[in-house]
């Protein structure tokens, strides 16, 4: 069986290797493992709780309707940090191709945790499609307005947490001449570095990148994540290095932010205003691609 569903979570095995598969909670439809040949690929907390009581610390988190604390829109600002589509349960939906194995996951107001809901009462529609190759994982998502009247806003982002050895040692590419907003500085800028480097926290949002600008982790030369993205304009790459970790009770151990960085495709820069009746979607592919440099055009 390629698939292995218990009340908390749903376990993915590719047919042609069973040392690769993906796991995901159904609180907050989080994958929380992805092994390729054995070898994991996402980093998690030792102090995650999967318990359904807050979410996940690593893995692939699923930020929705708003990214960060938005302090600008009347409804939107009434939802805790990252939204609610983490902090909800999500309905397994089934299989919808053998191979490579791929299922879905939705969810809904109706569904939705509701003491967000009540904060949030916009009606939507979101089903989550999760593919698993033999050496890559494909996450989308399709967001629906169901309203006849009104537009949905809201930003999306793929929370990703890739597991590296050493962050010391380790370099994020083919991001060079993007505009930037790092949230540490609290500036706007060009980033004309060749790489990004980690000397310190680091948590910038890089705008508006082009869909075929393939972000890679690099470490000693060698790609270690190649992460692509499809109708995804921005990127967020984060480490909380020292102090910031050491402000999150569930992050740990407290040298973990060694052990993985932040590369996350999303829609943060501005909202999408969903019109009635349509759709978008969207989608995240990680891999182990050769190593690409793309330079500043």
């Amino acid at each position: 069986m390629s698939i292995q569903e218990t009340d908390a979570k749903v376990i993915l095995t590719h047919p042609d290797n069973q040392n690769t598969s993906v796991t995901i909670l159904k609180y907050g439809a989080t994958v929380y493992s992805w092994k390729m040949d054995g070898e994991e690929q996402l980093w998690l907390s030792t102090g995650a709780l999967l318990d359904g009581s807050k979410p996940v610390r690593g893995g692939i988190p699923l930020v929705f309707p708003v990214f960060g604390k938005d302090e600008t829109d009347p409804q939107l600002s009434k939802l805790p940090q990252h939204g609610l589509a983490r902090n909800s349960t999500w309905e397994f939906l089934g299989q919808t191709k053998a191979n490579p194995p791929t299922i879905q996951f939705g969810l809904n107001k109706s569904i939705a945790n509701p003491e967000m809901t009540k904060l949030w009462p916009e009606e939507f529609n979101l089903i989550l499609t999760i593919e698993l190759g033999a050496e890559f994982l494909k996450t989308a998502i399709e967001v629906e307005n169901p309203s006849s009247f009104s537009f949905l806003k809201f930003n999306w982002l793929f929370h990703t947490y890739l597991k590296i050895a050493d962050i010391e040692d380790t370099m994020v590419s083919n991001l060079a001449g993007m505009k930037v907003h790092d949230k540490v500085l609290k500036e706007t800028f060009i980033d004309k570095h060749p790489v990004i480097q980690f000397q310190g926290e680091h948590d910038v949002v890089y705008e508006k990148v082009d869909d075929d600008r393939v972000v890679q982790v690099v470490r000693h030369g060698k790609p270690v994540h190649t992460v692509k993205r499809e109708n995804l304009q921005d990127v967020v790459v984060w480490n909380p290095w020292i102090e910031k970790s050491k402000g999150m009770g569930d992050f740990q151990p407290k040298s973990g932010y060694k052990e993985m960085v932040c590369v996350e495709p999303g829609h943060v820069s501005d909202f999408i205003d969903l019109a009635p009746g349509k759709v978008w979607k969207a989608a995240q592919i990680l891999s182990k691609d050769a190593l690409k440099y793309q330079a500043i055009q």
